[in-house]
């Protein structure tokens, strides 16, 4: 067979592969587009109904608001940096929670079209900084000489926007960060007071929880005993305070006395080794009242 029979029949099978598309189906597009379609959005979506009632109930100390238009190219562009900065803050599964809110607005859906006005935008796309409450009933403009919203100047890039985030925020995150339990509520691991604070709080957490199950006298059966010794296992083996565990041990070794078959006494007559009212899980001496973290 001829190179010339080759190519002819070559190009018989590419049209007959694209007459399987109706004319007017978009099939081709959807399967080009399908990477993009198929990533997750993290950046929160707003419209003017929404708007005000998701930066008031936001727990987060700032927020980040993008105006976009759909139909911009360089806005579909910028999405997946975007996107990226955003799984950082945002979501059940946020790197970084509870600190910046990351949103979006879509002006050339008619509805936003007043919000986008009274944000003076004039390009796509745009953003803004500011605490979430300013946005509620907020406006801008650049005439505008005091303001807490502010124009963000560093974002063409996940990079660039990042970079500038943790400028005004004094963090070093990293695009590449990965969720590490609480690591979020100590952003300087070097800071050793607020590493001693932060335990200080668990310690304390660790009391309060077993005051509870004092007041409910909640060890009352066998069940509820086995279930309380599974937890005293824990702490000896895995609380982060020397206090706690020393404590949970010393109760853990005399567990038979103070619980003789699931039922405990709860007396806390002055002396009474037999009582679990007179054991302290975390010791005497730790501090109460002065949580600093949540």
């Amino acid at each position: 067979m001829s190179l010339i029979h080759l190519f002819l029949l070559a190009s018989l099978v590419s049209l007959e592969a694209a007459a399987s598309f109706s004319p007017g189906s978009r099939s081709i597009l959807r399967d080009i587009g399908n990477d993009v379609a198929d990533q997750k959005d993290y950046a929160v979506e707003l419209n003017a109904t929404s708007f005000d009632s998701v930066f008031q109930n936001t727990p987060a100390k700032y927020a980040i608001l993008e105006f976009f238009a759909h139909w911009c190219p360089a806005c579909r562009n910028y999405k997946p940096h975007y996107e990226k900065v955003a799984r950082l803050f945002n979501g059940a599964d946020a790197i970084h929670p509870g600190l910046v809110l990351m949103t979006r607005v879509d002006c050339a859906a008619k509805i936003n079209v007043k919000l986008c006005d009274k944000f003076s935008i004039n390009r796509y796309p745009m953003l803004f900084w500011g605490p979430p409450r300013k946005f509620v009933g907020g406006s801008w403009d650049p005439k505008q000489e005091k303001s807490e919203i502010i124009v963000v100047d560093e974002w063409r890039t996940a990079d660039l926007l990042l970079n500038w985030i943790n400028k005004q925020i004094g963090s070093s995150y990293g695009l590449d960060d990965q969720k590490f339990g609480n690591e979020h509520l100590l952003p300087n691991i070097s800071d050793l007071e607020q590493i001693s604070q932060a335990i200080y709080d668990i310690e304390e957490a660790t009391e309060e929880a077993f005051d509870i199950i004092l007041a409910l006298k909640a060890i009352k059966s066998p069940e509820t005993s086995a279930s309380f010794i599974k937890f005293l296992q824990l702490l000896v083996a895995h609380h982060p305070s020397r206090r706690c565990r020393k404590g949970s041990a010393e109760i853990l070794v005399n567990f038979d006395e103070l619980c003789p078959s699931g039922q405990c006494s709860y007396n806390q007559e002055s002396g009474a080794k037999d009582s679990l009212r007179n054991f302290h899980i975390c010791g005497k001496d730790v501090p109460r009242g002065y949580y600093m973290f949540c």
